[in-house]
């Protein structure tokens, strides 16, 4: 009795050896299934859409209070978000209420992927957006800009850090020049596309909203 049980039991493991290794009708072993299984998971559009992240469609967002925008756009599905002065003043929006939207850098009713970065070009509740936003100014090439009309603060980024600048009051009224992105440059030196190699740079100024003299 014990033979033939060890004998039908190995009649078994051979029988389910040939199975296993059985050719399919395409002439390939059946042990190749499971590979065929990982390649059409690999590459599959819908995963690929998975790892950038999910799709939203971006508001227009033109016109709301700064604050209102990035509630909206946190509402969505956005949490990477930033703004900017769009008069090109370089003041930061410390007080988003106190700010509303001109300009956003990805267009209305764009589908895109809510990893993507929203940035908000700003202006304050009582100042009116410009027809496009004004960008800082430059130093690139060497050479000094035309800062005229510009706010200190971003006439003094646009220099390298270490050089010398002294700002003055261009009024008779000797003011001391305390938040520079509140005064705008009426005169520099050296003048615009002057080689800048190190040597200190002189402006005058006066505040937003007064004429220079």
């Amino acid at each position: 009795m014990r033979t033939r049980i060890i004998t039908a039991v190995l009649l078994c493991a051979a029988v389910a050896t040939v199975t296993a290794c059985e050719p399919g009708d395409d002439g390939k072993s059946s042990s190749s299934a499971p590979s065929k299984v990982a390649e059409s998971s690999a590459g599959d559009p819908a995963k690929d859409d998975e790892a950038d992240g999910e799709q939203a469609k971006v508001p227009n967002f033109v016109g709301m209070g700064l604050q209102s925008a990035q509630d909206k756009a946190q509402e969505v599905g956005f949490y990477s978000l930033d703004s900017h002065d769009a008069l090109g003043r370089d003041r930061m929006q410390a007080f988003d209420r106190n700010w509303k939207v001109c300009s956003q850098n990805v267009a209305a009713n764009t589908s895109t992927s809510t990893d993507t970065d929203l940035d908000f070009g700003a202006v304050k509740l009582e100042e009116d957006c410009p027809a496009k936003d004004e960008k800082p100014p430059s130093a690139e090439g060497g050479k000094m800009p035309d800062f005229k009309g510009k706010s200190v603060k971003a006439a003094r980024g646009a220099l390298d850090s270490g050089m010398s600048i002294t700002v003055n009051d261009a009024s008779a009224d000797d003011r001391m020049v305390l938040m520079e992105s509140n005064w705008q440059v009426c005169t520099q030196n050296p003048a615009p596309g002057t080689a800048l190699n190190g040597q200190p740079v002189e402006f005058t100024a006066v505040k937003f909203g007064e004429s220079c003299p």
